[in-house]
């Protein structure tokens, strides 16, 4: 099932549209999904509206009869320095960004319990590493709380033995998404689980692949590295000393 905001007639001319124009939506790639032999389905959603998630994930049910794997690549953007980024502008990135994730999450997980708690979910956010929040700290503040949140949410499949469930994030490196994502897909849930990770990285590291050529949009050219080559590593020493643990939830309930 493919959702966005913005929808179209599917019959557009030419066919199919150029990718970056305001022709091409989910509408004409369910189309371009349909011809080439597969099942789309696509349904209409503003995800800063909870109602409209859970209205997707409804009607993904109802027309495939299951949910397997959530990919959130829902996404605003405004590049600025803190000065020259109006607070609307600010407020809707979170929206779009954080809290629309959070909000699509909360929707699809009573779905996977339902499934056994076996799923998948891929986040597109990215590794956290300070050279990000550079001239765009209010988009940065967002983007880095959903890969806060694949961090979190993989430490609570762990706690919970839900050892069937994976969340991933992918950040482009080099802009080879579809690939890096069907292998993250493939991986056994406790290699991919809470690993925020870089579509050329994944590849490389963990499928073998040395050759990236076939990538290029110009023939014979390599495709451009934009990211880090190594990132920080998060974890410390004491990553599994936990203290005693808290949970507002059940604090709550004694009130």
């Amino acid at each position: 099932m493919l959702a966005a905001k913005t929808t179209s007639d599917e019959n557009t001319t030419p066919f199919p549209p150029d990718p970056n124009s305001s022709l091409s939506t989910i509408n004409t790639v369910a189309r371009e999904i349909r011809e080439a032999g597969g099942q789309a389905g696509t349904v209409a959603v503003d995800v800063r509206d909870a109602a409209q998630i859970q209205h997707a994930v409804e009607e993904t049910i109802r027309v495939f009869g299951k949910l397997d794997v959530l990919i959130y690549n829902s996404g605003a953007i405004w590049w600025s320095s803190v000065e020259d980024t109006p607070l609307k502008r600010f407020k809707l990135m979170q929206q779009v960004n954080p809290e629309g994730l959070y909000a699509t999450v909360q929707a699809v997980l009573p779905v996977f319990a339902k499934n056994g708690w076996k799923g998948r979910i891929i986040v597109v956010s990215p590794p956290i590493y300070s050279r990000f929040f550079r001239g765009k700290t209010a988009y940065a503040m967002g983007k880095v709380g959903m890969s806060v949140l694949v961090k979190g949410l993989a430490m609570d499949f762990v706690r919970q033995g839900r050892n069937e469930m994976a969340v991933t994030s992918i950040w482009p490196a080099s802009a080879i998404f579809s690939d890096a994502i069907l292998a993250m897909l493939r991986a056994p849930p406790h290699e991919v689980n809470g690993l925020l990770d870089t579509d050329e990285d994944f590849l490389r590291e963990k499928c073998g692949v040395s050759d990236f050529s076939k990538y290029s949009v110009i023939s014979g050219s390599t495709p451009r590295r934009i990211m880090p080559s190594q990132f920080p590593v998060l974890e410390v020493a004491e990553q599994d000393d936990e203290g005693q643990r808290m949970d507002s939830t059940k604090l709550r309930a004694k009130i």
